[in-house]
């Protein structure tokens, strides 16, 4: 799993998925921020859930960084692997959720489930920098993508 968060709605999304990855025996989740992860992270894994914030229509600057730095080094050696995709939006988050379908597009990675949009409807510069809250059925929702993730790669499906 790789993530960028400033507001912490996005690691908090991360956290359930990991927390819902976590039960399945056999899979190894490993959560990296998006400045930690590199080539060999991407290489060594077997599938990915990326997430970002969307900021100003589209991903986070640092999520563009993570993959700007692995794309070619990764290019033509993933072709396949299965991948999920979070986002967490002030608005409706679409834009960033095309945007890394594009990149895992480029990648031949194999989308397991339609990208989950979580939106805080944070609309004012306040409401936008403030600090978030995942919770409810948001927070179910990323536990149960990480689950189903996890139990794909643990069965082979995917």
């Amino acid at each position: 799993m790789v993530y960028h968060s400033m507001t912490g709605g996005t690691r908090q999304m991360v956290e359930a998925a990991a927390r819902g990855a976590a039960d399945e025996p056999g899979v190894l989740t490993r959560v990296l921020s998006a400045p930690e992860a590199g080539p060999d992270d991407v290489l060594a894994a077997d599938g990915y859930l990326f997430a970002s914030p969307e900021n100003l229509a589209a991903l986070s600057g640092m999520m563009k960084d993570f993959f700007d730095r692995c794309y070619y080094p990764a290019l033509e050696r993933l072709n396949g692997r299965p991948y999920a995709a979070m986002i967490c939006a002030g608005s409706d988050g679409e834009n960033a959720a095309r945007q890394l379908a594009r990149i895992a597009t480029g990648w031949r990675l194999k989308p397991v489930a339609e990208a989950l949009i979580v939106c805080t409807h944070a609309q004012t510069p306040e409401a936008i920098l403030a600090p978030k809250s995942i919770t409810g059925t948001d927070f179910k929702a990323c536990e149960a993508l990480g689950a189903a993730l996890a139990a794909g790669l643990a069965m082979g499906v995917f």
